[in-house]
């Protein structure tokens, strides 16, 4: 499985606030970016199975959307105790964005991985959930990983940021009322590529989607038999939904592509109330408010890179 490693741009915490607060002003009514310590993550809402996100802090994209579509390839499976070790981290805590591992559940999925994985000194604990079309009515189906499966499997695609879980100097982002077009995450990375052009910078964290509502997605359950081969086709296979905050929200997003064949952002989310899966953007602009915790990432890791490639099913 090839790895590949890249050095990405890391300004300052206090630059990033400042360049961040700029640009989401201009997108959202209220936006107060601060540099602080990171909130206990162990509690709740987050009940994260480590205390913060600082800690040599790197993002890794594993796979694709080309092993998902035209057509999916099912030998891609992959185990985020393998990739931790493939980013040079064992024991690393990983968050993030991918595709549920059918290889274990049987069936596709949104997938929000939260892992802190093995290491020689300590054993992985697997806080993941996953999101599946509920078969009797077309609904959201949120399950934990952990009831149904006790591996640290993912499959396809997954967009992951990594640290060591440690405590220390985050980025804490408040927003409220969306004025712009952007949606949170696209803001924010718009803004950091619009400063540091061709340096890029990756960034990854979690936020709460405090009030109103979002546009999200899960994939059916079934892998699509005929090929999809424009976003007109996979949004036809997707399933659309609105749901409602609180949402807790697992961003990994990187300013500009340095020539990895990157998903530049990709955001999953989950709830205690049920809801979960890909988020889009806010439906209620009125009234949204966010609240998030982000760290900078120093490294990239690009594994298992697709070798034939295409640009649609990344929204």
């Amino acid at each position: 499985m090839a790895c590949a490693e890249f050095s990405l741009h890391v300004p300052s915490l206090e630059e990033l606030a400042e360049v961040l607060q700029k640009g989401l002003k201009e997108n959202f009514a209220a936006a107060q970016v601060s540099v602080v310590d990171c909130p206990d993550l162990t509690k709740e809402p987050f009940a994260f199975p480590v205390k913060g996100i600082c800690g040599k802090t790197r993002i890794a994209e594993v796979g694709g959307v080309p092993y998902l579509m035209p057509l999916v390839n099912r030998t891609k499976v992959y185990d985020l105790n393998e990739i931790s070790r493939k980013i040079k981290l064992p024991g690393a805590f990983i968050l993030g964005a991918g595709a549920g591992p059918f290889q274990t559940l049987g069936f596709n999925s949104e997938f929000m991985p939260i892992v802190q994985t093995e290491s020689e000194h300590s054993h992985p604990v697997n806080g993941s959930y996953f999101a599946r079309v509920n078969p009797a009515d077309g609904g959201c189906l949120l399950e934990k990983y952990s009831q149904r499966g006790h591996d640290f499997g993912c499959a396809l695609l997954a967009n992951l940021f990594a640290s060591e879980g440690q405590p220390g100097k985050v980025i804490e982002v408040q927003v409220k009322r969306r004025t712009g077009q952007l949606n949170f995450v696209t803001c924010m990375r718009q803004t950091l590529e619009k400063h540091y052009g061709n340096k890029p910078v990756g960034m990854g964290g979690t936020f709460i989607v405090q009030k109103g509502k979002v546009k999200a997605h899960i994939m059916p359950a079934e892998f699509s038999s005929c090929p999809l081969t424009s976003d007109e086709a996979v949004n036809h296979w997707l399933h659309f939904y609105e749901m409602t905050a609180p949402l807790l929200c697992l961003p990994v997003f990187v300013s500009k592509d340095p020539g990895l064949d990157l998903r530049l952002e990709h955001t999953h989310f989950f709830s205690h109330h049920g809801e979960g899966g890909h988020y889009h953007y806010d439906t209620t602009p009125d009234l949204v408010e966010y609240l998030g915790y982000f760290s900078p990432a120093q490294l990239l890791y690009r594994i298992d890179q697709p070798k034939e490639t295409h640009l649609f099913g990344r929204d």
